[in-house]
Parts: structure tokens; sequence; C-alpha cells
């Protein structure tokens, strides 16, 4: 290849003569187009310069032109060659660092029940009763109710015959009472109509429902307290008190006496107190319990 001063040297295969001239500064070698074949042959082309060459600027977008255009088409006609084979495997790393810790997980499904509930036993025997409790105190009364409504009028009755009616009543004195016991008995009786008081316990045994009169008269020459009792429906007994005071030691006589509203089977007797209840007994004095009924209460 011969060298040409200022000029761009294009060789064609076959003829080896030609060359074409640029005005250009500067040493480069160009790919160029293969003529005769129709395709592009890379050949070595230098440019140079003399000292006395002068660049233009056309030739020089010429020039950029022609060499971007044949950059171009020889990438867009080069073969892409076939992938080659993988290589074998290397031997495994180390292994890395432990890592930080996780943020707390979500809580977990429910697990499976997996245990058989058995059947329902037979029913035991009851057990021993309790040792029963102590007995509550008495709750207050409650508050009174509404009257009821009226009944009808009843029929009248058959004309009464007042000798017919029970007329219970009863008077006793203090002779030769036996001792003991805080019970008054009144030990001789003056009256006794239907037979209702009992001279060997001093007590009145109720058979006729309704209102009664009870009074004593007991002599003494000490102090003294005395009680009327009575028992209702079972119930604790009542007890309605007299003292008298006596310092001077003469006879002195206590009295007492009351109405009470008896059903049938109640009792009232007379009682003294365990420590002031010291009863004269002799022929000077008579001590007296007495009592009737007022009117009946069927």
């Amino acid at each position: 290849m011969r060298q040409c001063q200022g000029q761009v040297q294009r060789r064609k295969r076959g003829s080896g003569k030609g060359c074409e001239t640029w005005p250009l500064a500067g040493t480069a070698p160009l790919s160029v187009p293969q003529g005769s074949l129709g395709g592009w042959q890379e050949h070595a082309v230098e440019l140079t310069t003399g000292a006395s060459s002068i660049m233009h600027p056309e030739w020089w977008l010429v020039f950029c032109v022609l060499a971007m255009s044949l950059t171009l088409s020889v990438s867009q006609n080069v073969c892409k060659a076939q992938d080659g084979r993988d290589g074998t495997a290397g031997t495994p790393g180390r292994a890395g660092r432990p890592g930080l810790k996780g943020e707390r997980g979500d809580p977990g499904a429910p697990g499976i029940r997996t245990g058989i509930r058995g059947l329902k036993g037979d029913e035991g025997d009851p057990g021993p009763p309790g040792s029963p409790g102590k007995m509550g105190y008495p709750g207050p009364s409650g508050p009174m109710g509404a009257p009821g409504v009226p009944g009808l009028k009843g029929t009248k009755g058959n004309p009464g015959d007042i000798n017919a009616q029970p007329r219970p009543a009863f008077s006793a004195m203090r002779r030769n009472p036996p001792t003991g016991g805080n019970v008054v008995i009144f030990d001789m009786v003056i009256t006794n109509e239907e037979g209702r008081y009992q001279s060997n316990s001093g007590r009145f045994v109720c058979a006729v429902p309704g209102y009664y009169y009870f009074t004593f008269q007991v002599v003494s020459k000490w102090d003294i307290c005395l009680s009327i009792m009575s028992t209702r429906r079972g119930l604790a007994p009542r007890s309605l008190g007299f003292c008298d005071t006596n310092s001077k030691g003469n006879f002195q006589v206590v009295s007492g006496s009351t109405v009470l509203q008896l059903q049938q089977g109640d009792q009232v007797w007379i009682e003294k107190d365990p420590v002031k209840g010291r009863i004269y007994q002799g022929s000077e004095a008579d001590s007296v319990f007495s009592g009737f009924l007022i009117f009946p209460s069927f």
C-alpha cells in the first residue's frame, strides 16, 4: 500500500490502484465497502496531512457521516456466535453470619382437640343430712294489711238461754301449799265453777274461748315481786309484774289484776321472783287468787 499525502487511499480488490484524496489533517485507519462483491471489506487507510495542507469544514462533515454509516453497517452484519456451555459448579461458600432476630410473628391457629369426652356418670347417693342450724331471731312485724271486704250478713240465730251458757269461775287461797319452784300455788279451793282451776299446780286452763278477768291479793312482811303469767297457742309465756317494798316488817298486801283474751288450752298462773318472792304463811291473813269469764268469743 502506498501513502498518499493529504488523501484517503481506497484500494479496490483486484485493481490495486486508485486513490481518492480528501483534504484532511492527521492519519486514521478506516473500513471501506467492497464494491465488486456487493459487501464490505476492511482495508487499512491512512490519512496524512502535509505541512501545507489546508482543512475545509465541509470535508469534516462528510467524513464524520461516512464513518458513522460504515460503523453501523458493520455492526449489523456481524454474525453472533452460539453461547458456550455452562461451566462446572464451584465449591460452596462459607456460611454467613447469623442474621438479626426477627419480629414476633402472629399467633398460630388453635390446636386440634384430640381428647374424647366421656359419658356422664350415674348420680351418686344423697349424703347424710346436716345438723339443724340455730333458730334465728324473730323478724319485725309487718305492716297491717288493708281491711277486707265485709262479708254477707248472716242469718238470725235462735234465742239464747243464759242458763245454758258456760260460766267458768274460780277462787282459791293458800293454806298448806307445796314448797319449791316459782309458781305460787293456791291449794284451798273456794269456788271452781266448771272445774277449770287446778289446785295441785296452781294453773287455770281455759276451755271456753273468751275474755277473762284475773286478780290476786298476797300478804307478805318482806319486799315482794309477783307476776300474772299466761301462755297462748304454744307461744312463749307473757308476764305482767307487780312489786312492793316493805322496810318495817309489817303485814302488807300486794295485789294485781288484768283482763286477758284466751283460747282453748291457754293457761294462767301466778309466779314469784326467785329473790323477792317470800309470802306470809299463817292464820292471821290469807292470800287469794281468782278469775272468771267476762264473755265468750266463739
